[in-house]
């Protein structure tokens, strides 16, 4: 058994610890079932819960929620709006969150897979102006192509 301090007090019978945390108007608390003899500890459970709640806050407040953005682009899309949709990427990517890039094929450009590729990964992904690695490489959806990219992060 550990006292409210943290010093152990020794081994008890069960009915002996729990006067001994009544006397102190504590409770005993089971930290090791699986140890043997079994390790008790006597605490103030009110505290030790509201603790737990503050400490679990606290690790909720410094956490940095991603988000996925999207990006959709065409086969036959022009400079300015490449340019515009690299801006909206590096902004994203700034922000701290990963960005889907999508290429829609309709019709027969279906059968251009191999242009539709080098536009994803030459006129876009390779002319991004920020630290980035591919999360999910560029893989084949119903209509079109996607690729999943995300910031290195600065740990």
């Amino acid at each position: 058994m550990i006292g409210p301090d943290g010093e152990q007090l020794g081994v008890f019978e069960i009915a002996q610890a729990l006067q001994n945390a009544k006397e102190l108007e504590l409770d005993l608390v089971e930290i090791a079932p699986m140890a043997n003899p079994p390790v008790c500890k006597i605490i103030d459970w009110g505290k030790f819960q509201y603790q737990q709640a503050k400490k679990e806050k606290e690790s909720k407040k410094k956490q940095q929620k991603v988000e996925i953005k999207g990006i959709r682009l065409r086969p036959r899309i022009g400079q300015n709006d490449l340019q515009i949709r690299l801006k909206q990427a590096e902004k994203f990517l700034s922000q701290g969150n990963k960005v889907k890039v999508e290429i829609l094929l309709r019709g027969r450009e279906k059968a251009f897979i191999e242009t539709a590729k080098k536009i994803l990964k030459e006129e876009f992904v390779d002319k991004i102006n920020f630290p980035i690695k591919i999360e999910q490489d560029i893989s084949r959806k119903f209509n079109g192509l996607e690729m999943t990219i995300a910031p290195i992060s600065k740990n």
